[in-house]
Protein backbone atom coordinates (compact mmCIF):
# COMPACT_ATOMS: atom_id res chain seq x y z
CA UNK A 1 0.00 0.00 0.00
CA UNK A 2 1.24 3.47 -0.84
CA UNK A 3 2.71 5.27 2.15
CA UNK A 4 0.91 8.65 2.24
CA UNK A 5 3.64 10.18 4.44
CA UNK A 6 6.37 9.50 1.90
CA UNK A 7 7.29 12.42 -0.36
CA UNK A 8 7.08 11.08 -3.87
CA UNK A 9 7.07 14.27 -5.93
CA UNK A 10 4.00 15.35 -7.89
CA UNK A 11 2.21 14.97 -11.21
CA UNK A 12 2.57 18.01 -13.46
CA UNK A 13 1.11 18.20 -16.95
CA UNK A 14 0.92 14.45 -17.55
CA UNK A 15 4.38 13.75 -16.10
CA UNK A 16 5.81 12.98 -12.68
CA UNK A 17 8.37 15.36 -11.20
CA UNK A 18 10.62 14.93 -8.21
CA UNK A 19 13.53 17.14 -7.16
CA UNK A 20 16.51 16.58 -4.92
CA UNK A 21 19.87 18.26 -4.35
CA UNK A 22 23.10 16.96 -5.83
CA UNK A 23 25.28 15.78 -2.97
CA UNK A 24 29.05 15.49 -2.84
CA UNK A 25 28.73 11.69 -3.03
CA UNK A 26 27.01 12.07 -6.43
CA UNK A 27 29.93 13.89 -8.02
CA UNK A 28 33.41 13.22 -9.32
CA UNK A 29 36.53 15.07 -8.16
CA UNK A 30 35.53 18.11 -10.24
CA UNK A 31 32.13 18.51 -8.59
CA UNK A 32 30.25 17.22 -11.68
CA UNK A 33 27.64 14.47 -11.34
CA UNK A 34 29.28 11.17 -12.24
CA UNK A 35 27.66 9.88 -15.46
CA UNK A 36 26.47 6.54 -14.02
CA UNK A 37 24.58 8.30 -11.24
CA UNK A 38 22.00 9.50 -13.76
CA UNK A 39 20.80 5.89 -13.93
CA UNK A 40 20.40 5.85 -10.14
CA UNK A 41 18.45 9.12 -10.27
CA UNK A 42 16.32 7.73 -13.12
CA UNK A 43 15.46 4.65 -11.04
CA UNK A 44 14.39 6.87 -8.15
CA UNK A 45 12.21 8.92 -10.50
CA UNK A 46 10.51 5.83 -11.96
CA UNK A 47 10.01 4.27 -8.53
CA UNK A 48 8.47 7.44 -7.09
CA UNK A 49 6.25 7.92 -10.16
CA UNK A 50 4.84 4.42 -9.69
CA UNK A 51 4.54 4.97 -5.95
CA UNK A 52 2.61 8.21 -6.31
CA UNK A 53 0.36 6.60 -8.93
CA UNK A 54 -0.55 3.99 -6.30
CA UNK A 55 1.56 1.11 -7.58
CA UNK A 56 3.67 -0.44 -4.85
CA UNK A 57 6.48 -2.77 -5.91
CA UNK A 58 5.82 -5.24 -3.09
CA UNK A 59 2.09 -5.41 -3.88
CA UNK A 60 2.81 -5.76 -7.60
CA UNK A 61 4.88 -8.84 -6.78
CA UNK A 62 2.59 -10.34 -4.15
CA UNK A 63 -0.78 -9.65 -5.83
CA UNK A 64 0.11 -10.02 -9.50
CA UNK A 65 3.33 -12.06 -9.43
CA UNK A 66 5.08 -9.55 -11.69
CA UNK A 67 7.41 -6.56 -11.51
CA UNK A 68 9.11 -4.14 -13.87
CA UNK A 69 12.74 -4.45 -14.87
CA UNK A 70 14.87 -2.18 -17.00
CA UNK A 71 15.74 -3.92 -20.26
CA UNK A 72 17.62 -1.05 -21.85
CA UNK A 73 18.39 2.57 -21.07
CA UNK A 74 19.60 5.13 -23.58
CA UNK A 75 21.14 8.25 -22.03
CA UNK A 76 21.79 11.54 -23.77
CA UNK A 77 24.01 13.83 -21.69
CA UNK A 78 23.56 17.46 -22.74
CA UNK A 79 25.10 19.49 -19.91
CA UNK A 80 26.55 18.57 -16.53
CA UNK A 81 24.77 18.76 -13.21
CA UNK A 82 27.02 20.00 -10.43
CA UNK A 83 27.41 19.83 -6.68
CA UNK A 84 24.52 21.57 -4.86
CA UNK A 85 22.32 21.88 -7.99
CA UNK A 86 18.66 21.12 -7.43
CA UNK A 87 18.01 18.31 -9.91
CA UNK A 88 14.48 17.62 -11.14
CA UNK A 89 13.62 14.30 -12.75
CA UNK A 90 10.53 14.46 -14.98
CA UNK A 91 9.14 11.01 -15.89
CA UNK A 92 6.54 10.33 -18.57
CA UNK A 93 5.26 7.31 -20.46
CA UNK A 94 5.97 7.49 -24.18
CA UNK A 95 4.64 4.08 -25.15
CA UNK A 96 2.84 1.16 -23.52
CA UNK A 97 2.75 -2.28 -25.07
CA UNK A 98 1.38 -5.58 -23.83
CA UNK A 99 4.44 -6.42 -21.72
CA UNK A 100 6.53 -3.25 -21.80
CA UNK A 101 6.76 0.50 -21.28
CA UNK A 102 8.97 3.18 -22.71
CA UNK A 103 9.52 5.80 -20.04
CA UNK A 104 11.26 9.07 -20.88
CA UNK A 105 13.05 10.87 -18.10
CA UNK A 106 14.25 14.41 -18.46
CA UNK A 107 16.76 15.81 -15.99
CA UNK A 108 16.40 19.51 -15.37
CA UNK A 109 18.46 22.10 -13.52
CA UNK A 110 16.91 25.55 -13.26
CA UNK A 111 14.19 24.42 -15.75
CA UNK A 112 16.81 23.56 -18.40
CA UNK A 113 17.02 19.99 -19.71
CA UNK A 114 20.53 18.69 -19.08
CA UNK A 115 20.06 14.96 -19.80
CA UNK A 116 17.44 12.55 -21.13
CA UNK A 117 17.03 8.85 -20.35
CA UNK A 118 14.78 6.59 -22.38
CA UNK A 119 14.13 3.55 -20.18
CA UNK A 120 12.64 0.48 -21.82
CA UNK A 121 10.88 -1.38 -19.00
CA UNK A 122 9.56 -4.95 -19.23
CA UNK A 123 6.98 -6.54 -16.97
CA UNK A 124 8.30 -9.97 -15.91
CA UNK A 125 7.05 -12.89 -13.85
CA UNK A 126 8.83 -15.00 -11.22
CA UNK A 127 10.69 -16.89 -13.96
CA UNK A 128 11.91 -13.48 -15.22
CA UNK A 129 10.01 -14.01 -18.48
CA UNK A 130 7.97 -11.22 -20.10
CA UNK A 131 4.44 -11.11 -18.74
CA UNK A 132 1.38 -9.04 -19.60
CA UNK A 133 1.06 -5.84 -17.62
CA UNK A 134 -2.03 -6.47 -15.47
CA UNK A 135 -5.05 -4.49 -16.71
CA UNK A 136 -5.53 -2.76 -13.34
CA UNK A 137 -1.88 -1.64 -13.40
CA UNK A 138 -2.24 -0.38 -17.00
CA UNK A 139 -5.31 1.63 -16.04
CA UNK A 140 -3.65 3.05 -12.92
CA UNK A 141 -0.52 4.04 -14.83
CA UNK A 142 -2.41 5.69 -17.68
CA UNK A 143 -4.67 7.60 -15.29
CA UNK A 144 -1.64 9.11 -13.54
CA UNK A 145 0.74 9.33 -16.52
CA UNK A 146 -1.19 9.60 -19.79
CA UNK A 147 0.76 8.66 -22.89
CA UNK A 148 2.83 11.55 -24.20
CA UNK A 149 3.36 10.47 -27.81
CA UNK A 150 2.32 7.00 -28.88
CA UNK A 151 -0.72 4.83 -28.19
CA UNK A 152 -1.09 1.60 -26.25
CA UNK A 153 -0.51 -1.60 -28.19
Amino acid sequence: MRNPDRFSGEFVGGAHEISFPVYYEDTDAGGVVYYANYLRFAERGRTEALHLAGIDHQELMSEHGVWFVARRCVVDYLKPARLDDLLTVRTSIQEMRTTSLLMRQEFLVRKETIAVVDAFMVCVNAAVKPSKIPQSVRETLLAALPLQTAQTV
